[in-house]
């Protein structure tokens, strides 16, 4: 097994470059103690006094002595995660079972690793970590962990994950309240399953472990086409949204006057689904769930009433654009552009409802939508001159980070070739949304 970590970059005059170090070198070992990875390297960086053992790509070992403040950075950077750890639950909901054939590779990896919860913000189960490693996340402070509970019944998380193992849930995480491990958590809401009395009895569990468990999230089980042979799981109505938004308001007001904080937020799909206004700027309290869908539509919103409030002025041509966008988000983008039209009256913009026929089932958020999915969506919906003359407007989370491919791997320019239409891809908030449009003055 190859021993230490390399060096991949460094930070020309930065302290690394000081002392000597280049890329390809290899850290040993920092202050005595053997690198296992790059959490440990973080971690003993944070000294003041460094001894760094180092190879070097000739073979020679250097010992360096640096001194810096504690959160100076030294400059340079190692190898990232190795082998990453995968889930061993068999879940009742797991969304990759249910994820159709011929995507990449990478879309069906189930990540549980406890060092990418830490470094990206991935949730994981616990389910894997052993006793030590808990006691590792303690000494090395990995804080904040971002923690699938989906419910402290011991009984039933067993049968909802699939693993003995996760029964252990509450001793696992009071172990880490001790120790000062800040948690985001989150529920995955299976109707008949979790919800109900159990959710209950999961938020006021962890609301027990306040302030360590900072915040807690409940989002509705995702359900596509391809679940042969797995559980029989129900979706939720408009009804039980209600009802399940209903409980979560009350145990904010309880939380709120008990601990200043609400504790538990909606995603926004429960109120998308039950038809009600999403909540207040304010009462998300900064957003701490946002990845999770959890206030995205609140900043929607907001951000765009600033932007009309701004000297827009209108775009010099007299194009045609449509937006492309997934079912659940569709209401909204539509009384954004109905506001957009109230004010510059005789725009031609119209939003398109982009069907997602390749997971099928009950998916409808706009991140899931194939390249393909857009291709027979236009395809249907757009005559050939709208198509000629116009302008699709797509958001940037339909394409995989970094790139210009979609989830099933087609290309922006595939796409447009297919469609014979010109097509813009736009980062997903208002500002960047009007740039593509081709409004001016905007702040």
């Amino acid at each position: 097994m190859s021993i230490g970590l390399k060096v991949e970059r460094v930070t020309p005059e930065s302290i690394a470059a000081e002392v000597g170090m280049e890329s390809g070198d290899k850290v040993i070992a920092i202050n005595g103690r053997q690198l296992t990875d790059v959490l440990d390297y973080r971690f003993l960086m944070a000294n003041e006094k460094i001894e760094l053992k180092l190879a070097k790509a000739n073979g020679e070992q250097w010992l360096v002595d640096i001194e810096k403040d504690p959160e100076e950075d030294l400059g340079a950077e190692v190898e990232g995660l190795l082998n990453i750890r995968p889930c061993g639950n068999k879940c009742l909901f797991c969304f990759v079972d249910q994820m159709p054939a011929g995507m990449r590779d990478s879309l069906y990896v189930k990540d549980d690793d406890y060092r990418h919860s830490f470094l990206f913000g991935n949730f994981i189960t616990l389910t894997n970590v052993s006793d030590a490693e808990l006691q590792r996340i303690a000494d090395l402070r990995l804080s904040p962990l971002y923690i699938s509970v989906h419910t402290t019944n011991p009984i039933l998380r067993q049968k909802m994950m699939g693993t003995i193992r996760a029964a252990e849930i509450m001793e696992q995480l009071s172990f880490l309240a001790r120790h000062k491990i800040n948690m985001h958590t989150q529920v995955v809401l299976c109707p008949g399953e979790n919800d109900g009395e159990e959710l209950e009895r999961t938020i006021e569990d962890l609301a027990g472990l306040w302030p360590q468990v900072k915040s807690l999230a409940v989002v509705p089980v995702g359900l596509t086409g391809h679940r042969q042979g797995l559980a029989e799981i129900g979706s939720f109505s408009r009804e039980s949204a209600r009802e399940t938004l209903a409980l979560i308001e009350r145990t904010q007001q309880l939380m709120l006057e008990r601990e200043g904080s609400r504790f538990v937020f909606a995603a926004d799909e429960f109120y998308l689904r039950a038809g009600k206004e999403v909540p207040l700027d304010e009462e998300y309290e900064g957003y701490p769930q946002l990845e999770n869908g959890v206030g995205l539509v609140r900043q929607f919103l907001d951000q765009w009433q600033h932007q009309l409030s701004a000297k827009l002025t209108v775009p010099d041509d007299e194009a045609k654009y449509f937006i492309g966008t997934g079912q659940a988000a569709a209401p909204l983008i539509r009384g954004a552009v109905v506001s957009l039209a109230q004010r510059f009256p005789g725009l031609d913009i119209k939003v398109v409802t982009l069907d997602n026929y390749h997971f099928g089932g009950r998916v409808t958020v706009t991140g899931l939508i194939t390249g393909r999915d857009v291709v027979m969506n236009v395809m249907q919906k757009l005559s050939i001159p709208d198509r000629k003359d116009g302008i699709l407007l797509l958001p940037d989370i339909m394409l995989k980070e970094g790139t210009d491919r979609f989830l099933d791997d087609l290309t922006v320019e595939e796409v447009t070739a297919e469609l014979d239409m010109h097509v813009k891809i736009v980062e997903t908030h208002p500002q960047a949304l009007l740039e593509g449009l081709g409004f001016g003055g905007i702040s």
